[in-house]
C-alpha cells in the first residue's frame, strides 16, 4: 500500500526532504533505487521517488531482489514478512515465519530469501514466485543475518548467540559447521571481501573481527563505535563501513590495510549501504530519523535527508 503522507509528522519529514534535497540532487547521489526500513513509522520509504510505503509493526531488515522487483522487510513483532512489489508499490504477501525475525537476504538468483529467526534458532527458506515459506534450516542459537557468496552456493549466517558464525550449504539446505569468532560478541552483521576469502563480522558491542574463511583465524579484531550496526563492504571491494548505534559516527576499514577512519554522521548510525558505484554511502541515523550520505570519495557527509522514525536498514538496488 503506497502512500504519499502517513501522518502530520511524515508530512513534515517530507517537507525537510524537499527542502534539503532537490529532486535534481537526490537522483544524484540515489543512482539506483534504494530503500529504507523504518522501525517506529512501521513504514519503508523509497530513493529518489520518496515514496512511502505502509508496512507492519517494528519494521527492520529489508532486501531487494536482484532484478529489483520486489522488496523484503522483516517484522520480528508480527513474526512476518512483508513483500512489495518495487515497481507498482502494491504489497504482494505478508509471509509467516519464525519467531523474531531479524535479517532478510535474496539468493544471488533471485529465486529465494533466507529469513534469520532469532528467536527459533532457524531461517525460513521463502520461495519469491510462490510467497510461502518451502522449508526451514535449523541453526545454533540466534541467527541474526545471512550473506551469500556470488554463486549461491553457501550462506554465511551470525550466530548473534554466541557461537560464531553458521556455513550453510545451500543445495542441501543444512548448516555444515560453524566457525567461532573469538576477540568479539555476539556477531551480529557480517559481509564479504570482494573475492570471498574474507569475511568482516560486526558484533554487539564495539568491534569488527577479519576473519580468514579457509582457515578459520581471525587475523584482527578492530575497535568500532559503541553498539551493534550494519556493515557493508563496497562493491568496488576497498572499504568495509559499519554503523554503530550507540554512537554518533560511522567506521570505513580499508580491507586491505585494515586501517580505520571513523567519520561523524549523526546520532544513533545503524544501517549502511554503498551505491552500486561505490561513489555514495547510505547510513541511517536512528537517534535523528534522518539518513546520512557520505561522499566516499572525500569520507564527509554530503546530504541529511529526513525520514520517518527510528529509520533502521538500507537496501540498494545492485549492492545485495
Amino acid at each position: 500500500m503506497k502512500t504519499k503522507i502517513l501522518s502530520a509528522s511524515l508530512a513534515i519529514c517530507m517537507t525537510t526532504v524537499m527542502a534539503t534535497a532537490t529532486a535534481g540532487t537526490l537522483s544524484n547521489i540515489f543512482p539506483e533505487d534504494t530503500y529504507i526500513s523504518m522501525k517506529k513509522s512501521a513504514t519503508i520509504i523509497n530513493f529518489p521517488q520518496q515514496e512511502t510505503w505502509k508496512g507492519g509493526p517494528n519494521m527492520l531488515y529489508t532486501a531487494i531482489t536482484p532484478n529489483g522487483q520486489m522488496v523484503l522487510s522483516t517484522s520480528p513483532s508480527t513474526g512476518s514478512v512483508y513483500v512489495f512489489d518495487a515497481k507498482t508499490d502494491k504489497q504482494l504477501a505478508i509471509i509467516k515465519v519464525g519467531k523474531a525475525p531479524k535479517g532478510v537476504k535474496v539468493t544471488p538468483d533471485g529465486k529465494l530469501a533466507y529469513v534469520s529467526n532469532q528467536g527459533s534458532n532457524d531461517i525460513s527458506v521463502v520461495d519469491l514466485k510462490k510467497l510461502a515459506v518451502v522449508d526451514t534450516i535449523k541453526t545454533e542459537k540466534g541467527p541474526h543475518n545471512a550473506v551469500f557468496t556470488k554463486d549461491g552456493k553457501l550462506a554465511y549466517v551470525t550466530l548473534q548467540g554466541g557461537a560464531g558464525i553458521g556455513v550453510i550449504d545451500t543445495a542441501a539446505r543444512k548448516m555444515v559447521k560453524v566457525i567461532p569468532v573469538p576477540g568479539i560478541i555476539n556477531p551480529h552483521n557480517m559481509d564479504l571481501s570482494a573475492d570471498e576469502k574474507t569475511a568482516f563480522v560486526r558484533d554487539f558491542v564495539h568491534s569488527v573481527a577479519v576473519l580468514d574463511l579457509a582457515s578459520g583465524k581471525v587475523k584482527k579484531v578492530i575497535e568500532v563505535g559503541a553498539g551493534h550496526g550494519g556493515i557493508d563492504v563496497t562493491p568496488d571491494g576497498r572499504y568495509a563501513a559499519t554503523g554503530a548505534i550507540g554512537d554518533t559516527y560511522i567506521s570505513v576499514i580499508d580491507t586491505k590495510t585494515l586501517a580505520r577512519n571513523n567519520i561523524e554522521v549523526g546520532a544513533g548510525p545503524h544501517g549502511v549501504r554503498a551505491s552500486k558505484d561505490s561513489r555514495w554511502l547510505y547510513v541511517t541515523l536512528t537517534a535523528d530519523n534522518k539518513v546520512a550520505v557520505v561522499n566516499m570519495k572525500t569520507m564527509k557527509v554530503e546530504e541529511k535527508i529526513a525520514v520517518g522514525k527510528f529509520p533502521f536498514w538500507v537496501a540498494v538496488q545492485g549492492n545485495p
